[in-house]
């Protein structure tokens, strides 16, 4: 009996997707956007002390070979021929630093991730113990490389920062060191006018420019698929690795928001959004972050983003299921929140680490208020529905007040959008729609269509009138603007009874620090260099921040 014909489908993309708590590969049509087929791997996180969250670069890497080969082998299931796959974009987790040694391959230590819970999303940096510059502001770890060798010596060996481009590429047998710029952005190290690493910056914090990865554009060919003794056959050896990008702007990337004031939001662990401002760098006076959003092509240009972060979204859930116990399954928050469809004047502000924009408190603890005799857990299930949305108009809010033009619509995804009830409070709360794409993976789409889109591979088109409409779900606001805004006020004055709490060094911490059990702490230490170094060196135009024109 003759075998099968393999589907034709015409080219197809890979994306790798790595975040985390998991790794994924993904595979797409370019001519359709659909996503054909997947595979998911869970990867640890380690805590050795609070504040630091790290992973095994091992593992990670590990879980990467076996997404693509088990996706690989349902492709083969269905059908569908993996040659026709032409290009691997990658997507990864942003601020995640590792440090190997160039000659083996082998990492240094583990990979320091920034915190994702109870903390925020700090710039991390990996430097020489005993420097005489430590990396203020930042989430660090003082590695004694004076184990392994000098520093002097090690410095000529040991390469940092993303390594999925280099390891996929060959590693150490001749991988291909780079990062894009998005991903270089984000590390306090790089100038995001001139697009290099910022000399400055780089002898303030002690870092070696020599040991960090080339910036390349978010979508080029940087090199190609090489065997790996972790993939059976060699799957994909020889396809062109061709678009990189930092998970968020990934996201805007997949939500298609190549244009001046389109915004998305994601909701994951935090809440992260991102509005497009274009070709111009808009510095925020309201707390929010001017990073790189993408680079499209060597000769395209750059285009820039505003940033906004909610520190606790999908964790306050977690914190109810596991701390508080009111719920076995994440899931079972929409269901208790819909017994009831109101809080009853119950307000839940989750500062379980300190407050992020556009108040930037670390003294603020998290409160629940307004309770009554009246008040169950279906209230309070409620209630933490609504600090999501209140938190993102915050942001929201901030960012319309720094672009001047206010949003006329909210493009989300992530997780927690598949709660029908957070949506229409976030449409409500916002007083403007929020619109859901039915394709949820906007992440790993977005780093396909930058591996796709990559001259020398050609096979999906980022020309408006060329990208595949995209079926969206729309929540409209259902209560009037009055009653909005009275909900909003409240929430802001509940916020302000959290601020302030921790007046004192906690009787519960050895550490003389309040940086070791406030790891928001260093975000806004950071936040406070950057903008100091602004106005240092803002007329050499040698730092990526510079004081805002009034």
């Amino acid at each position: 009996m003759a075998a099968p014909k393999k589907a034709v489908l015409g080219p197809l993309v890979g994306a790798v997707d790595q975040g985390t708590s998991s790794t994924r590969f993904l595979v797409f049509n370019s001519k359709t956007a659909e996503l054909l087929s997947h595979h998911q791997v869970e990867i640890k996180q380690e805590f050795p002390k609070e504040g630091w969250v790290e992973q095994d670069p091992k593992e990670i890497l590990q879980s990467v070979y076996e997404c693509i080969e088990k996706t690989c082998e349902k492709l083969g299931q269905l059908n569908i021929d993996i040659s026709n796959i032409k290009a691997i974009g990658v997507s990864n987790q942003r601020e995640t630093t590792v440090v190997w040694d160039k000659l083996t391959g082998e990492p240094l230590y583990n990979a320091i991730a920034a915190p994702v819970s109870p903390g925020p999303s700090d710039p991390v940096a990996v430097v020489p113990s005993g420097s005489s510059v430590p990396a203020a502001g930042t989430s660090s770890v003082w590695l004694d490389l004076r184990t392994q060798s000098t520093v002097e010596k090690l410095s000529k060996r040991i390469p940092g920062n993303n390594n999925f481009v280099k390891s996929l590429t060959g590693g150490a047998n001749g991988g291909v060191h780079c990062t894009d710029v998005t991903n270089a952005s984000r590390t306090m190290l790089f100038n995001i006018h001139s697009l290099e690493w910022d000399k400055d910056l780089c002898q303030f914090f002690g870092i070696p420019k020599k040991i960090l990865p080339n910036v390349r554009s978010s979508s080029e060919i940087y090199g190609l698929m090489k065997i790996s003794h972790s993939l059976k056959a060699g799957a994909l050896e020889g396809v062109p690795i061709s678009g990189c990008l930092g998970d968020q702007s990934a996201a805007l990337v997949g939500q298609m928001c190549f244009r001046d004031g389109q915004a998305k939001n994601t909701y994951g662990t935090g809440c992260f959004l991102l509005c497009n401002t274009g070709r111009k760098c808009i510095f925020s006076d309201h707390g929010l972050l001017t990073t790189v959003a993408y680079k499209l092509g060597r000769d395209k240009p750059v285009y820039y983003a505003l940033e906004g972060s909610v520190a606790i979204a999908g964790a306050v859930i977690r914190w109810l299921r596991d701390n508080l116990g009111i719920i076995t399954t994440s899931d079972e928050i929409e269901k208790l929140a819909k017994e009831v469809g109101t809080s009853y004047g119950c307000y839940f502000v989750p500062a379980f680490s300190g407050l992020y924009a556009p108040y930037w408190d670390p003294s603020a603890r998290g409160i629940i208020c307004g309770l009554t005799q009246f008040t169950n857990k279906c209230h309070i299930a409620f209630a933490a529905l609504e600090a999501v949305c209140f938190q993102t108009r915050e942001i929201l809010d901030a960012m319309n007040r720094d672009c001047g033009i206010p949003l006329s619509h909210l493009q989300v995804d992530g997780g927690m959008t598949n709660n029908k009830i957070l949506m229409q409070l976030q449409a409500d709360i916002l007083y403007i729609p929020v619109v859901k794409p039915s394709m949820p993976e906007t992440t790993a789409l977005g780093a396909a269509m930058a591996a796709g889109a990559a001259e020398g591979v050609g096979v999906w088109s980022l020309e408006p009138e060329d990208l595949s409409a995209v079926t969206m779900e729309r929540f409209e606001p259902q209560i009037n603007a009055e009653e909005s805004e009275i909900r909003f006020s409240t929430w802001k004055k509940a916020v302000m009874k959290s601020m302030g709490w921790v007046t004192t060094q906690s009787s519960e911490s050895g550490d003389p620090s309040i940086f070791c059990s406030l790891p928001l702490g260093f975000f806004i230490v950071s936040s406070m260099v950057m903008l100091i170094g602004a106005r240092y060196i803002s007329g050499s135009s040698s730092l990526q921040l510079k004081e805002s024109t009034k």
